[in-house]
């Protein structure tokens, strides 16, 4: 009979999604793990193991020499949805200090390392203004330093999300004194003084609002075979991908995947894939930023 998840307690299907993790991921569990990570006891670790096992006996069988569960030959998630975009993430944010490795579920990190990202300094008070400004509907005065000016001057702006380009977060926001809405990093804005309510709804923002698609394929001047591989890095199917992006991203999303300039700029073997409707893309423009 199929066990009736929605029956257990949120803090029961969290240890249980977790004893999945480390099956999937590591290959076994034990009751060590379940205390080390909820603060629970050896008698309710043993209770989860058990009640595990009772709703998917094929999922982990025990080993004496082990000592611990180890994942069944007929293993089934009930749980968890193996996701390898997740567990990199979470790889990332504990190597990168960002995720205490407490708060993961990994039990042993296999070597990492990245190319290093410049830390952007947002400062934890602005972030907090301007996230409440966007709950409550409100414009912020923010002391902003424009490249475009050599010195930073105060304006009002109606922020209404948050984006990330890849490198850099802002926020999408009207601003009252060029009256449009534009794109502010974050860590330029120096400081925020005075609130009042917004006039302007994000509904008007139709750069956030629309959707672009972008079609994406592999070079066309790679071998047949160097084609098949970029296919399967990026997931294509039939030679392309479609890839949905806000208007108001789009120029980050080109200048992100190096789609931003003619693709016979760069030899095939480093420029690897190109825009197919790039004429479509073109005629959607860019956002405003500041």
């Amino acid at each position: 009979m199929t066990p009736d998840k929605s029956e257990l307690r949120w803090g029961v299907e969290r240890r249980l999604e977790f004893i999945e993790f480390r099956l999937f991921w590591e290959g076994h569990v034990n009751r060590g793990d379940l205390t080390d990570a909820f603060g629970v006891s050896v008698n309710q670790a043993s209770t989860d193991l058990n009640r595990y096992i009772g709703m998917a006996p094929e999922n982990m069988v025990y080993d004496k020499s082990a000592r611990a569960y180890i994942r069944g030959s007929s293993f089934n998630p009930l749980f968890l949805k193996p996701d390898a975009s997740r567990y990199l993430s979470q790889l990332r944010s504990v190597a990168d200090g960002i995720l205490d490795t407490a708060d993961a579920w990994m039990g042993q990190l296999p070597p990492y390392d990245a190319a290093p990202t410049p830390v952007r300094g947002v400062a934890a008070k602005t972030l907090r203004t301007v996230v409440a400004a966007i709950r409550r509907s409100e414009s912020i005065e923010v002391k902003y330093q424009s490249l475009s000016q050599p010195e930073p001057r105060w304006r009002w702006i109606a922020p209404h999300a948050i984006g990330f380009d890849g490198f850099r977060w802002h926020t999408r926001a009207y601003c009252l004194t060029d009256n449009v809405f534009k794109d502010f990093l974050l860590s330029r804005i120096i400081e925020v003084r005075g609130t009042q309510l917004s006039k302007v709804g994000p509904e008007a923002d139709t750069d956030w609002n629309e959707q672009v698609t972008m079609e994406v394929g592999p070079h066309p001047e790679l071998s047949e075979t160097q084609q098949k591989v970029i296919a399967l890095d990026y997931g294509m199917c039939d030679g392309k991908i479609k890839i949905l992006v806000r208007r108001a991203l789009l120029y980050y999303a080109l200048k992100r995947l190096g789609l931003d300039t003619d693709p016979t700029a760069r030899r095939p073997q480093d420029q690897q894939i190109v825009l197919l409707n790039r004429d479509d893309i073109k005629a959607n423009g860019s956002p405003t930023r500041d």
